[in-house]
């Protein structure tokens, strides 16, 4: 769970993450950003990782450059829209094009990231930010459950249920709930997560039952 404060923002609307290399790193980061609703930009030259990338649902559109991929991003990031952009091209050759053209991202992958080539200084220059992973505060715990059998079929149900116990304010937790599940992979499917405070969690327990993890 996040500090109060990003509890209460509903999203990163309006940013742009370069989440470099769509290796595994940059899969989780391309749908960590659609969740957080930021817009995201990867690339690489491996045809594989991006039909694949397509097919899982992480990537919204796939592109042979970047004057294609900025035409897309440049109309959500101006709607707040979070959206998912891959380049058929070489990540290095990318970061170089960017910076001949000026174009900035907010949001550049964390420290111990590989993808962190020496240009990314030039971004950082102009100040661009890394993401930095964000422990739960004290008190906070990250819980589990299976959605039950009697809403297999209906699983907007239980999510709306989990939603109807939250906070009214944490609208961060809402948009996980609402959006994770399309990119966690098919066995986390028919699982629903989500970080809260010992309170929120004693309230879910009352309606739900224990979790898997707690």
């Amino acid at each position: 769970m996040q500090s109060a404060a990003a509890r209460n923002t509903e999203s990163l609307g309006g940013n742009l993450l370069y989440a470099g290399e769509l290796d595994e790193p940059g899969r989780i980061l391309a749908g960590a950003s659609n969740i957080a609703g930021a817009a995201s930009l990867a690339a690489s030259a491996d045809a594989a990782p991006l039909r694949q990338a397509m097919r899982d649902g992480i990537i919204d559109f796939l592109v042979t450059s970047l004057d294609e991929a900025l035409r897309i991003l440049k109309n959500e990031i101006r709607k707040r829209q979070p959206v998912s952009v891959a380049v058929s091209v070489a990540p290095q050759a990318i970061v170089k094009e960017m910076l001949d053209r000026g174009v900035l991202p907010d949001l550049l992958p964390p420290l111990q990231s590989p993808l962190a080539p020496l240009e990314f200084a030039a971004f950082i220059a102009q100040g661009a930010k890394r993401i930095a992973p964000q422990p739960l505060p004290v008190g906070s715990r990250f819980l589990i459950w299976p959605i039950p059998a009697e809403f297999a079929q209906r699983p907007a149900e239980f999510d709306e249920l989990l939603t109807r116990n939250l906070p009214a304010d944490d609208l961060a937790t809402r948009r996980w709930l609402r959006l994770s599940p399309r990119f966690l992979g098919p066995q986390a499917r028919r699982l629903r997560s989500l970080a809260c405070d010992q309170e929120t969690a004693s309230r879910l327990f009352d309606v739900l039952g224990p979790p898997l993890q707690s």
